[in-house]
């Protein structure tokens, strides 16, 4: 089977394209439009193989992916290219509605397109994943319940709503045109290569070079982490297996506080790389402002994927987490350049004031109180 997988230089992208490749007989077109997350050497160990093929393009781009399409005659989209950042949706919303939204729509119509054209057979078997999050859920609170495929959506933030939107374009393409669309939706994921703007590589990159490890609120927000190796494979499952109409919902089922991920990645890496004369990382922790809108809690029930496509997290989180710790130990000459270059590890989502309206610019009243406003 050919497979054309979006977001291929992403960090799940990158891992989907990874296991493809080493681990199943599939062939793999990565399209990706190498954004600052996007990164080639994250694919350095298949960009030879014969089965790999990297286009760079924009999903938003509908006349480029239909011919791409058209050319490389896959029997499977697997759909990762997306904005995935919380905080920077908190920051600029806008990437994320003309990426995730309005970029998912031109990739439905051209896969629309290209599959109405097939023969019978492959039209049969031809299969659109759209990969997307936990998030589109909302909150649940600290003392129970879990997410299933049936939970309503209520995202929170900008991300969110623009993954809940992106999840109903693709079942309405489904519905209304009988596309055949599968969908999942995962826990957070974390492991190798993953992008030095989130929770737990900033943390290892931040503890190594004994910055501050800031932490929002009281890190009382929990999280089920799955690594990233373990979504690899439930996602070929879901794109390959999974019933057209039908969502799974894929989760690590290792729930872990915020302040409870962090602590253990001081220890940790006081463990495997230690600081003599410096005190235990657990020392550079520091609570800082909570990002807005900050869901408390996400859990998921991966029952169905289990029971019905025979899928098992193999990683704890103990154990991915020393895995991936052990991994950014080992591969400085692939982060370095990214902190270096593209992100040291800033504050982000701090939530800017909105410009002011028309009548407030005209406002007489307004100049020395708007320049001054905090």
């Amino acid at each position: 089977m050919k497979i054309l997988v979006t977001g291929g230089a992403g960090f799940i992208g990158s891992a989907v394209c990874r296991h493809l490749i080493a681990d199943t007989d599939h062939s793999v077109v990565n399209l990706d439009k190498l954004t600052y997350a996007a990164s080639l050497a994250s694919l350095a160990a298949i960009e030879a193989d014969p089965r790999y093929r990297f286009a760079k393009g924009d999903i938003c781009d509908r006349a480029f992916v239909l011919q791409l399409l058209e050319a490389e005659q896959p029997d499977a989209i697997m759909h990762l290219a997306a904005e995935s950042h919380v905080d920077r949706s908190i920051d600029g919303p806008g990437d994320f509605i003309r990426t995730n939204i309005l970029g998912t729509y031109e990739l439905l119509e051209a896969a629309r397109a290209y599959w109405q054209r097939l023969p019978d057979a492959r039209r049969a078997a031809f299969r659109f994943h759209h990969v997307s999050t936990d998030e589109v859920y909302g909150d649940l609170p600290l003392d129970g319940g879990l997410f299933t495929e049936d939970t309503p959506y209520a995202p929170s933030s900008p991300y969110s709503a623009s993954k809940a939107s992106s999840d109903h374009l693709a079942m309405a393409w489904h519905h209304t045109y009988h596309l055949p669309v599968v969908l999942s939706n995962c826990s957070n994921n974390y492991g190798p290569f993953h992008f030095p703007e989130k929770l737990i590589p900033l943390m290892i990159l931040n503890g190594l070079e004994g910055k501050a490890l800031p932490v929002y609120g009281r890190g009382e927000n929990v999280r089920d982490w799955l690594y990233v190796d373990d979504h690899a494979r439930a996602l070929a499952l879901v794109a390959t297996k999974g019933e057209p109409g039908r969502s799974y919902n894929i989760g690590g089922r290792n729930e872990r506080s915020n302040l409870g991920v962090v602590e253990t990645i001081c220890d940790t890496l006081d463990r495997l790389a230690a600081r003599p004369g410096a005190g235990p990382r657990r020392e550079l922790i520091r609570f800082v402002t909570d990002r807005p809108g900050h869901d408390l809690r996400y859990a998921i029930d991966a029952t169905r994927i289990e029971t019905e496509l025979g899928w098992r997290a193999e990683e704890t989180f103990e154990t991915g987490l020393e895995r991936t710790v052990r991994w950014f130990l080992a591969n400085e000459a692939w982060w370095r350049p990214i902190r270096a270059e593209r992100y040291a590890g800033t504050r982000l989502g701090a939530a800017p004031a909105p410009a002011p309206s028309e009548s407030t610019i005209k406002s007489p009243s307004a100049g020395a109180d708007a320049g001054e406003a905090p």
